[in-house]
């Protein structure tokens, strides 16, 4: 029978699967940390020239790891992808391995608080220079990559206030200056992405959100052109240790074979509970950018095609009415993860945004009364019913 391509479904359960003589139906776990060789030659031979399917280190790739790496690749349109420790293994990494000193960056300005510090505090001491603009506002990309720069980066969809960048517009104006366009791509998901179809260069996810999405375990990844993953990225991320390990990929592989079955529930559900709660007296700002509302939302269907899992809304009498407001769901957890089966509300600007200052904040559109939410897989009536509820005692 001739090839055909798959769809990304089927991709997710079966793509990169490699299996041992024994023929194991789930992939295999190869918890080692080295490898044996047949002879001192083979040895030597191999640290001179890695070959497909052949480990020298944990530490510079494994098998399982390989069928993660692999999978998610296909997911996401990439030539290839490097597995990391967490997902600021992957921001950090992909960053610092792509620039040195006197090297210029642009970034947008919303972005996560540990994101922030990477750029303002690591790589300014190493001499790069980093600019900050409004992500939204072509003008000020213009205007910043006027001079040039090695490197834009930014969140396509951005924590926790839901705006988007144009990914396609801004990595048109980066290229025509030579710059690199690197995507943290969490809030949009592998699900929805095509930014690299979009013109982005290096993709990076915390695989810790929705590609493992069961709250299970810490993992990033580093996705682009095989030049640029096995020539830049590979060489960095295992001479500095942020590789991720045999079983954490094990725990990544089984969540992408859900992935696209969760996180369209997950989204289904968001956009429900984005409806029902415009209408409470008590909220006074809803994003989410399946809304025709959101003044984003061409921009979001024509990027994306959905409204993704996340949810923000802003409660009436800011910090005490959204400690009430959280205190009293009775489904949806408090925490400060996202992305997970289970629905989660957070308070930005006391856990996620808190390091930053109130005039930052209130610059990035994050208020006292704001409250993030992370859609889960629950019934969406129950999450509908606990929020009213909520609301009401808030």
């Amino acid at each position: 029978m001739a090839d055909f391509k798959k769809a990304s479904r089927t991709e997710l359960v079966h793509g990169g699967t490699k299996r041992s003589q024994w023929g194991e139906l789930s992939e295999a776990i190869f918890l080692t940390q080295g490898f044996a060789y047949d002879s001192a030659e083979q040895a030597e031979a191999r640290f001179i020239k890695t070959e497909a399917d052949e480990y020298i280190y944990a530490r510079y790739g494994n098998p399982t790891v390989a069928m993660f790496e692999e999978r998610i690749a296909l997911l996401e349109g990439a030539e290839d992808a490097f597995a990391t420790a967490s997902g600021m293994a992957a921001v950090s990494g992909a960053l610092t391995a792509m620039l040195k000193a006197g090297d210029r960056v642009v970034a947008a300005r919303a972005l996560f608080g540990s994101c922030l510090y990477v750029l303002e505090t690591i790589l300014t001491r190493f001499g790069v220079e980093v600019v900050f603009v409004d992500g939204a506002d072509m003008t000020q990309w213009e205007e910043a990559l006027a001079p040039g720069a090695e490197l834009v980066f930014f969140e396509s969809m951005s924590n926790p206030t839901l705006e988007l960048v144009d990914v396609e517009a801004v990595a048109k104006l980066a290229h025509a200056k030579g710059a690199k366009v690197v995507v943290d791509n969490v809030f949009s998901t592998p699900v929805y992405s095509r930014a690299i179809e979009q013109g982005a260069d290096v993709v990076v996810y915390s695989a810790t959100k929705h590609i493992d999405g069961q709250g299970r375990t810490l993992g990033g990844v580093i996705l682009g052109s095989r030049e640029i993953i096995r020539g830049v990225i590979e060489p960095y991320m295992k001479h500095t240790g942020g590789s991720m390990s045999p079983f954490t990929a094990w725990v990544m592989l089984k969540g992408l074979e859900t992935i696209d079955l969760r996180v369209r529930a997950q989204t289904a559900s968001a956009e429900a509970i984005a409806k029902a709660v415009i209408p409470h007296p008590k909220v006074t700002r809803v994003s989410y950018p399946g809304l025709e509302s959101h003044p984003q939302h061409d921009l979001a269907q024509r990027q994306l095609g959905a409204g993704g899992t996340m949810v923000a809304f802003e409660i009436e009498g800011g910090k005490e009415a959204a400690f009430r407001f959280c205190n009293a769901l009775k489904v949806i957890l408090i925490s400060n993860n996202l992305g997970d089966a289970k629905s989660i509300a957070t308070h930005p600007a006391t856990t996620t945004h808190q390091r930053l200052s109130p005039e930052q904040r209130a610059g990035l559109g994050i208020g006292d009364g704001l409250i993030r939410l992370s859609v889960g897989i629950e019934a969406t009536e129950d999450l509908v019913a606990d929020i009213q509820q909520a609301l009401d005692e808030s």
